[in-house]
């Protein structure tokens, strides 16, 4: 008997009135607001302008959840298109699958026209958004958790899932929660490129291929605990394969990109720099009129002074002489 487990929701979805809200869906958003946020002050950081990631992720999320969609339908379409299925149901996201890699790839595909409207190059805000992509992974994963899906195999550990699901021919017990791992492994990757890119001071988009490496070298084993079904090629899932042939590209670019393009962009984003020095000499040249304007009203005010205290002595001359109003004869 089982001392201890992580329980499983009774349920995926809760309805406010008519409206459903889906864990799966809930988990997205919230990552997506993430990877927002965080790009965003590592853009500044990077001498970009507040509100740029955000415009680019308008073309880079809707990019990426059809990227993600089609890998999953793709490598799983006997999901949908086997006999007794039905194919209307490859259009439900709602309802959970999501390929990382085709999301990846579509979504970078987005961010690259968003980036190219204005003139931004990509790798450097690839290397700002890095981090916040892949935390929101390791919120997106929860989703798994609320659909009773992608665990691992069965074991008795004090931190094992609870499946109490039969749908889809699932069997309940007690497993491996491989989305908490995958969470938990997602979180260290993102504060490796963090810590990596303030000590070697990462550009030309080697942040971003350091957490594609790190995150495959992770995937790999997580994905081998994995007992749904998947297709195998020589005794290893597809997804296996996947992660092991990306970490290889991933590497190879740090390496290369390390010897023919070393250090990092003095630019992110054209004219960002001239908007913040027009700012500052806008404020500089205020304060320099106003000190000017202030010593030229003290001068002229100086001046009438002085004039007024020399009638006034030229007054007491006067009196002193003898000369008086004149008088009436």
């Amino acid at each position: 008997m089982e001392l201890a487990f992580i329980p499983s929701p009774s349920r995926g979805v809760l309805h406010l009135g008519p409206i459903p809200l889906r864990g799966y869906a809930f988990c997205i958003i919230i990552g997506v607001f993430v990877a927002v946020w965080l790009g965003n002050k590592r853009w500044i950081a990077r001498g970009g302008r507040p509100g740029t990631v955000a415009d680019i992720a308008v073309w880079a999320v809707p990019f990426g959840l059809v990227g993600g969609r089609l890998y999953h339908v793709i490598t799983d379409y006997e999901l949908y298109f086997s006999e007794g299925r039905n194919w209307v149901d490859a259009f439900k996201i709602w309802e959970g699958g999501l390929g990382i890699w085709g999301a990846i790839a579509l979504g970078a595909l987005g961010a690259w026209i968003g980036c190219r409207r204005r003139g931004i190059p990509m790798p450097a805000y690839a290397d700002a958004v890095a981090p916040g992509i892949v935390l929101a992974q390791a919120i997106g994963r929860w989703g798994n958790w609320f659909n009773q899906e992608l665990y691992g195999r069965a074991t008795d550990l004090p931190w094992a899932l609870e499946i109490t699901s039969t749908a889809d021919g699932r069997v309940p017990g007690t497993y491996h929660p491989t989305f908490l791992y995958e969470s938990l492994w997602c979180v260290g990757v993102a504060v490796l490129v963090i810590w990596a890119d303030r000590r070697f001071t990462l550009g030309h988009g080697r942040a971003f291929a350091l957490y594609v490496a790190a995150y495959c070298a992770g995937r790999f084993w997580i994905e081998y605990m994995r007992v749904d079904d998947a297709h195998h090629i020589l005794g290893l899932r597809l997804n296996n394969w996947t992660a092991l042939l990306v970490f290889l590209l991933a590497v190879t670019y740090i390496v290369v990109s390390a010897k023919k393009r070393p250090g990092r962009e003095a630019v992110v984003e054209p004219g960002a720099a001239d908007d913040t020095d027009g700012a500052e000499g806008s404020e500089s040249s205020e304060g320099s009129e106003g000190s000017e304007g202030s010593e030229g009203s003290e001068s002229v005010q100086g001046e009438k002074a002085d004039g007024a205290d020399a009638g006034k002595g030229d007054a007491r001359k006067d009196a002193a002489n003898g000369a008086g109003p004149a008088k009436k004869g």
